[in-house]
C-alpha cells in the first residue's frame, strides 16, 4: 500500500473555523479524502488527507494557516470484525508505534481507508500491506 500526504493543521476551536478551511479547499477543487479533528488546548488539530496536497498546501499558505505536512501509512482493509487488530497487531509486532491514525472512504468506491501516522511510513505501509494481502485471503 502507498504512502500519502497528510496535513496537520492547527485552527482556533471556535464556531466557523472548520468551515472556512474546507470552503477555501473547496473552492479551489480539493477534494478532502480523510479527515479527524479534535480539541486541544484551546485549539482544534485536523488532520486531513487530500486528492491534490500541491493545492492544498497553496490554500493554507493563502490563508496563513500553521500545519504540518507529513507522510502517512495507507492501507484499505475489508470492513470485518478483526482487521483493525490485526493491522495494529502487525504494526505493534514490527515495533512500530501508532501516532495517530484516522479513517477516510476510497474515492468512488464503498471502502474504508486506515491512515497511520508512524515514524516510518514507508515501512509501516509494507507491513500493511502485507496485512491487506493476508486479509483478502481470508
Amino acid at each position: 500500500m502507498p504512502t500519502t500526504k497528510e496535513f496537520s493543521i492547527h485552527l482556533e476551536d471556535r464556531p466557523g473555523t472548520l468551515g472556512k478551511v474546507c470552503r477555501a479547499l473547496a473552492d479551489r477543487n480539493v477534494n478532502i479524502i480523510a479527515f479527524q479533528s479534535a480539541p486541544i488546548e484551546g485549539k482544534s488539530l485536523v488532520h486531513l488527507v487530500v486528492d491534490n496536497p500541491t493545492t492544498a498546501r497553496t490554500v493554507l499558505d493563502s490563508e496563513k494557516l500553521s500545519y504540518r505536512e507529513t507522510e502517512v501509512a495507507r492501507v484499505t482493509l475489508p470492513h470485518r470484525a478483526g482487521e483493525l487488530a490485526r493491522a495494529a497487531e502487525r504494526l505493534g509486532d514490527a515495533k512500530i508505534n501508532i501516532n495517530f491514525a484516522f479513517c477516510g472512504s476510497e474515492p468512488g468506491r464503498n471502502e474504508p481507508v486506515l491512515y497511520f501516522g508512524v515514524a516510518d511510513a514507508g515501512r509501516a505501509a509494507t507491513i500493511l500491506d502485507q496485512a491487506a494481502s493476508a486479509a483478502a485471503g481470508r
